[in-house]
């Protein structure tokens, strides 16, 4: 039963005040027109909550801008959502896919390889691989009732396949409902070949201003937090914390050994506390931020991208089955996955918003987990 305007509607009230339920919550697919944008399609979804994000089937079924009750809530660069026909995975040495990468709520990474350009088994790969590039196929959206829960979905099949080599598919679903303020998004990737695969996957999501500014922070229930290279090892210090734009930051990025809880999820956000400082008497009811939930035997690895930089100013919440490091060297440490012919494995996230009274909660539930 979806909570509306701080009241509970059962669908037949609900049915009374409006005409068409599409004037409170709907999906509705377009095509965009203009630059490396022109024929890209996509489906807004907005949930009457305040919650309201678009989805790219012609960019791997990914999540584009995202906004609750007019914030936004992730990082966009100065890319625009470039249409795929412009993706160029082998340009400038691999990492062409820097010149599409237009961050968004989610941006997937894979399927058959993940991270840094290099090369592996005499195969030269790209930056983070090709899966994000990909338009998807049999894509629908529609809006139906279950009881009194109107719900939201949207969904496409992605392939990555070549001639002699991986026959990768994915299948995403992206489900909310009227009244939510967040979303679930399920992958079921399939080997489709006849031999085993490579199965390296990363979930991007790309934080930003506002949530992300000077006064906000990381929510994780890290047991360890391991810097990648030496500019983050200098600044480790502070990994949870934000700063203000700096012209000429270094990425840092941290490996995280996070503690699932007793039912095998983890959660983690990035929060503001002062969403506006110039109000501090209501300050607590000011905080706001983003949380993925996930569970931690399907995506056991994670990666903070910390990227503090003037116009690139965003915080990375990225879960995976892999290490950034690229699939050279995951097979060299012997964590690399592979899909058995016919196998397919389930991945699900939550994304959703979280305000005040739920940031302390989560943050005391870490606390708890790492003791």
């Amino acid at each position: 039963m979806p909570k509306l305007y701080g009241k509970d509607f059962t669908k037949k009230e609900l049915l009374r005040y409006v005409g068409d339920i599409e004037q409170i919550a709907r999906a509705k697919s377009y095509r965009l027109t203009e630059g490396f944008e022109d024929g890209l399609t996509g489906v807004d979804v907005m949930t009457g909550s305040g919650l309201s994000f678009s989805v790219l089937p012609g960019r791997g079924m990914d999540i584009s801008a995202a906004h609750y009750k007019g914030v936004s809530l992730n990082w966009r660069s100065a890319t625009s959502d470039v249409h795929s026909a412009y993706f160029d995975h082998e340009g400038e040495g691999g990492r062409g896919w820097l010149r599409s990468f237009s961050g968004g709520l989610v941006a997937t990474c894979g399927l058959s390889s993940v991270g840094a350009n290099g090369v592996d088994g005499g195969t030269a790969l790209g930056l983070h691989g090709r899966i994000g590039n990909t338009p998807a196929t049999n894509v629908y959206h529609r809006g139906f009732w279950e009881g009194d829960d109107y719900v939201l979905e949207v969904g496409g099949t992605l392939r990555e396949t070549t001639v002699f080599g991986e026959n990768l598919q994915l299948t995403r679903v992206i489900k909310t409902k009227l009244g939510s303020s967040s979303l679930t998004l399920e992958d079921t990737i399939e080997n489709l070949g006849h031999h085993p695969t490579e199965m390296m996957l990363l979930y991007h999501i790309n934080i930003g201003f506002p949530i992300v500014n000077d006064h906000s922070r990381l929510i994780a229930p890290s047991r360890t937090v391991v810097p990648r290279d030496e500019d983050a090892r200098q600044k480790q210090t502070h990994y949870a914390e934000m700063q203000p734009p700096e012209i000429g930051y270094r990425e840092t990025c941290y490996f995280h050994d996070l503690i699932p809880d007793t039912e095998g999820f983890v959660t983690t956000a990035v929060t503001n506390p002062n969403m506006d400082p110039d109000k501090s008497t209501e300050m607590d009811k000011a905080s706001m931020g983003v949380y993925v939930k996930w569970r931690y035997d399907q995506l056991p690895r994670f990666t903070e991208w910390k990227m503090m930089s003037a116009g690139a100013y965003v915080v990375g919440i990225e879960p995976a089955n892999c290490s950034v490091l690229g699939r050279a060297r995951e097979r060299e440490a012997g964590t690399l996955q592979l899909l058995e012919p016919g196998e397919s494995k389930i991945v699900t996230l939550e994304i959703g918003v979280i305000e005040g009274e739920e940031i302390d909660y989560l943050q005391k539930r870490c606390r708890e987990l790492v003791g």
